[in-house]
């Protein structure tokens, strides 16, 4: 019989992305236990489905990643964990885009859609959002180190441009910003689009950087918690990778 604190130690291994042969051994736990566990981690009985993870890499999750990092949480109840995107209640088709990436990466269950004070919050429930999102902990994400496991790294590395779509999406934005220049002895004023990327994390931030040099779009940090896409050029090749923020 394993004490609580193994059982947990376990699946903490498992969805960080440890393989279970390696984690039998370091632990010294059966295959099957660790089969049983990650079939019901929260310890409730029954056949649950068992724990997906690795993920195989796919953009629906690439951009569930990035909308999860941006806008995302998940909160614990006795059974499940409900995975929760709030969106601007402006974006109906970034609404409708984070529901169907819900649906696609967990189809065994319905999708809601919950007004709130100008946003509407999608979210889905299931037990294994946390091993989808090892990210998940106590407190707001900046103030904690966020680690990306193996296979949510291969993730992006193949679908660098949906990653951004759900970075951009939520906590991006394409501004106008404008400049002079003399012309024929008057001041002209020219105004360009930029697209800007806030976050408080610094993990968070250099992820988006690293997803941009993959997909050779130049970026440069303004400001702390500030990237920004300025040149004509990528700021066109990011929009037709991600689509415009509607």
């Amino acid at each position: 019989m394993y004490d609580t604190s193994t059982r947990a130690q376990a699946l903490e291994l498992v969805y960080a992305g440890h393989s279970r042969n390696a984690v039998s051994r370091r632990l010294g736990v059966s295959r099957s236990t660790l089969r049983r566990w990650l079939s019901d981690p929260e310890g409730a009985g029954g056949g649950a489905r068992p724990c997906p993870v690795p993920l195989e890499p796919s953009a629906a999750y690439s951009a569930l990643l990035g909308y999860y990092l941006g806008d995302g949480h998940i909160a614990r109840f006795p059974r499940y964990y409900a995975l929760r995107i709030a969106c601007d209640a402006r974006y109906g088709r970034i609404i409708d885009d984070v529901g169907r990436l819900l649906h696609t990466v967990h189809p065994d269950r319905p999708v809601f859609r919950v007004r709130a004070s100008g946003c509407v919050v999608v979210q889905s429930n299931w037990k294994h959002w946390p091993c989808l999102f090892p990210q998940h902990g106590p407190g707001p994400k900046h103030q904690r180190q966020l680690v990306l496991t193996d296979w949510q790294r291969r993730t992006i590395a193949e679908e660098p441009g949906a990653f951004l779509r759900g970075l951009f999406h939520s906590d991006g934005c394409l501004v106008k910003n404008w400049a002079t220049r003399p012309v024929g002895g008057r001041i002209k004023r020219y105004e360009y689009p930029r697209w800007q990327f806030v976050n408080e994390s610094r993990d968070i931030m250099q992820w988006c950087g690293e997803a941009l040099d993959r997909v050779g779009v130049r970026w440069r940090q303004t400001k702390p918690r500030v990237l920004s896409v300025s040149r004509r050029d990528d700021v066109a090749r990011l929009t037709a990778l991600i689509g415009e923020k509607g």
